[in-house]
């Protein structure tokens, strides 16, 4: 059983961001996706589906993914808005009332899709609300395993300009989640970087941008000097066979492919 993952499409419905082109990049990713993983069951993507949470770029970002010959599993990051994302990108049924945080379910194994978002804000926060909710879930999971899923890290990553925007509460997260047995990973976007590790005993990865890349730590950066990466984009095929899951990075277009003119 195969699932999709895009992170930070940053998309516009006209325009560059930062110098690249977001309709580009998400039509890249969408053909790669439909040449070669169409038997995907589903596509999720954590979190700043577009630059500036407007009706517009939401309702032109659903044409795109509409493209996908697979349901769309949407979290909110900090650049998106919560409500015009309700309205115009289906959920389902059961998702948690104000909110985009759902699970959604394939054959024996629940993704736990969560809403990290502070309106406002660049960091991220999970409310006594939204973890009760997921302390619900996992519970009556009991032993099936689960993803989580969601935009701000729970964690330190070692980037020194991007750390302070995580998960502000991202120790409780973590420890709610290390009493359950059934975590396979937890997935998480924002820092448009892939990194990898345990927190608390619980596989992670982070993931790079569908639109564009963060540049590594070292050597140092601040938000003055601060330029994307000159790095492809990527997105990650996830593979789940009962015993265990894979993660597999595949790079979708050239970096040339609606990046600023050299």
């Amino acid at each position: 059983m195969k699932l999709i993952w895009l992170s930070d499409l940053h998309f516009e419905a006209a325009g560059l961001v930062l110098g690249h082109d977001p309709r580009l990049r998400l039509q890249a990713a969408v053909d790669y996706v439909v040449a070669h993983h169409s038997d995907a069951v589903a596509c999720l993507i954590t979190g700043d589906l577009v630059e500036t949470g407007t009706v517009r770029n939401y309702k032109a970002l659903k044409g795109f993914l509409n493209g996908l010959p697979m349901p769309v599993l949407p979290m909110p990051g900090n650049h998106d808005d919560r409500d015009v994302l309700r309205d115009v990108l289906p959920l389902p049924d059961d998702a948690m009332p104000g909110f985009v945080q759902y699970q959604s379910d394939f054959e024996d194994l629940a993704v736990l899709c969560l809403d990290t978002l502070i309106p406002g804000r660049d960091a991220g926060f999970l409310c006594p609300d939204r973890l009760n909710w997921l302390k619900a879930k996992l519970d009556a999971l009991e032993r099936r395993p689960a993803i989580v899923a969601m935009h701000h890290p729970p964690m330190p990553l070692g980037l020194p300009m991007l750390d302070p925007d995580n998960l502000q509460n991202g120790s409780e997260l973590l420890a709610l989640l290390a009493d359950h047995s059934n975590i396979l990973h937890l997935l998480a976007g924002h820092v448009h970087r892939p990194c990898s590790g345990t927190a608390f005993g619980i596989p992670f990865t982070t993931a790079k941008s569908v639109l564009y890349q963060a540049p590594p730590a070292i050597p140092e950066w601040d938000w003055n000097s601060f330029q994307p990466a000159a790095e492809a984009p990527a997105l990650t095929v996830l593979e789940y066979d009962g015993p265990g899951l894979t993660l597999q990075q595949c790079q979708f277009c050239d970096y040339a492919h609606g990046a600023p003119a050299a």
